[in-house]
């Protein structure tokens, strides 16, 4: 195929168009390669390129698969998991995902409440929140399933919010990932991924293609690709629609939301791939589901507290103008102009406490308390202002007594173990972090627990957390490093070093299967 001087013009502002997420640009590997596959496919299941149903595929050519018969996937369920934990490590590295206790913890709980009214509720999924604001969301190899801020933020209610996980959750159930693979056996999903994942990860990759290969591959392959995810997008609204009413929610947020994308106009022609901003969300697929949403009783579902709660905390922690947004929370109050009072001023507490002005955040975050009663997110606002304040023993009061009430609690023991290592109190910091339950693991909870464990004299467990903390990342040498200079450390016992060289194996072992993907 002949390749125009203008084609090759277009691939370079793709590929540029985006900056490096913390400069992470690094060749890519035979796994790295096949989850760059992975990540473009991931891309194309999201709501806002799926939006990628044409008027040849309609809700009456979709038949769905037989669920839960996994025995033609191409994929064993052990690679499956090596696949999905790698995808996690590289969108770690790559993007900015969010540690925030508060904001985390809702969205997976929305994502398992979906889950637990569908009937695949013991499958694996693990729900997250990029710092972006931009209207996205995307399922990953072995229900990884990530959330843009921007996307949340733009949910005028929760059933929007919930249509759009059920949807990704659909692509994860429906095994949309291993039925793109077994129809490609050859592994020839277009090298279009690439520059797709490229595209979405900010990064450079460099996979020994020329770009005009590239280009040539991405006109060669489209049209095959997109017709066969088109028929998954249209199988990810159906399915997801069945979940959205099995929880309780509206099932007309689901064409609500499309009609919110459509409105859009999210890209330019600079920004995005030609055969994918050639493929809207369309008329006729808002009124596919639409009529399904008809087909279910109407139900008037009342957003959750915790979901103004969160809405109000992205606003602030995704605002690059801390100052105008105080201005604009403080118009809002006045003119009344908001959906939900408590969460605006906790919105307004939050940015004034971020911006250093502390006794007016301490009076507002004083109001909740009246305004919506005893919450977690309060205390831990009040508690994080007095710490700000410099008022120590009132905020460590604050926690202490929350945390008797509620022994465990992730929100609270981070954001206490965080202010007690401010304090230089690492002993107690551990303790906290340790005590926490019912906690998926971040890097941020590694990293604080590393430090608090280093600061209190444990070098060697200090050294096994960093590990630990690397391999989130995909950082494999780093990781390994760590283990032997924890071997090192006085206060490593014997029987100690043996786990660190069994966990040393276990590690160069992913490395290995890695490579074998």
């Amino acid at each position: 195929m002949k390749i125009s001087k203008k084609g090759v013009v277009r691939l370079k502002q793709l590929m540029n168009s985006v900056p490096s997420h913390k400069g992470a640009a690094r060749s890519l590997s035979l796994i790295t390669y096949r989850l760059t596959c992975t990540l473009a496919y991931a891309l194309v299941c999201t709501l806002i390129t799926g939006a990628l149903i044409s008027a040849t595929v309609s809700a009456k050519d979709i038949i769905l698969p037989t669920i839960g018969n996994d025995t033609s996937s191409r994929f064993s369920e052990a690679e499956e998991k090596l696949l999905g934990e790698t995808f996690m490590r590289q969108v770690r590295l790559e993007l900015p995902v969010s540690d925030d206790p508060e904001t985390s913890s809702y969205i997976q709980n929305l994502g398992y409440q979906l889950i637990s009214n569908s009937e695949f509720h013991n499958r694996h999924f693990q729900f997250f929140i990029i710092q972006n604001p931009n209207i996205n969301a995307f399922a990953g190899p072995n229900g990884y399933i990530g959330v843009n801020a921007g996307l949340i933020l733009a949910s005028n209610d929760e059933s929007e919010l919930a249509s759009v996980m059920a949807h990704e959750i659909a692509h994860v159930t429906q095994r949309h990932l291993e039925r793109t693979f077994d129809k490609n056996e050859d592994m020839s999903l277009p090298t279009a991924a690439a520059i797709i994942t490229a595209i979405v990860l900010g990064s450079t990759a460099n996979i020994n293609l020329t770009e005009a290969a590239i280009f040539a591959t991405i006109a060669a392959n489209a049209e095959t690709q997109l017709t066969f995810s088109r028929a998954h997008e249209l199988e990810a609204d159906h399915v997801g629609m069945q979940t959205l009413a099995q929880s309780s929610f509206d099932p007309h947020g689901m064409p609500n939301f499309f009609e919110k994308l459509q409105q859009s106009n999210r890209y330019s022609e600079s920004q995005m791939p030609e055969f994918l901003s050639t493929h809207p969300v369309t008329t006729k697929r808002i009124a596919e589901s639409r009529n399904r949403a008809s087909n279910y009783p109407h139900k008037q579902k009342t957003n959750s507290q915790v979901f103004h709660l969160a809405k109000a905390k992205l606003r602030v922690t995704t605002s690059n103008n801390l100052e105008q947004l105080v201005k604009r929370i403080e118009a809002e109050l006045k003119e009344g102009s908001y959906q939900n009072k408590a969460a605006q001023v906790y919105a307004y507490a939050h940015a004034l406490m971020r911006i250093n002005k502390l006794d007016e955040a301490r009076l507002q975050a004083n109001r909740l308390k009246a305004l919506d009663g005893v919450r977690i997110q309060y205390t831990a606002l009040r508690a994080n202002i007095e710490i700000e304040h410099q008022k120590l023993e009132a905020g460590n009061k604050i926690f202490k007594e929350a945390l008797q009430l509620n022994p465990g609690n992730a929100t609270l023991s981070l954001h206490y173990a965080d202010a007690l290592m401010t304090q230089k109190k690492p002993q107690k910091a551990k303790e906290i972090l340790k005590n926490i339950k019912n906690y998926a693991t971040t890097p941020t909870y590694l990293q604080l627990l590393a430090k608090a464990e280093g600061d209190s004299g444990f070098q060697g467990k200090s050294h096994q957390t960093l590990a630990e903390y690397y391999l989130m990342y995909d950082l494999i040498p780093s990781a390994i490093s760590h283990l032997k200079q924890a071997m090192l450390e006085k206060d490593t016992s014997e029987t100690e070093k043996q786990h660190i060289l069994t966990r040393i194996k276990e590690i160069k072992e992913i490395a290995v299967l890695e490579q074998q993907f």
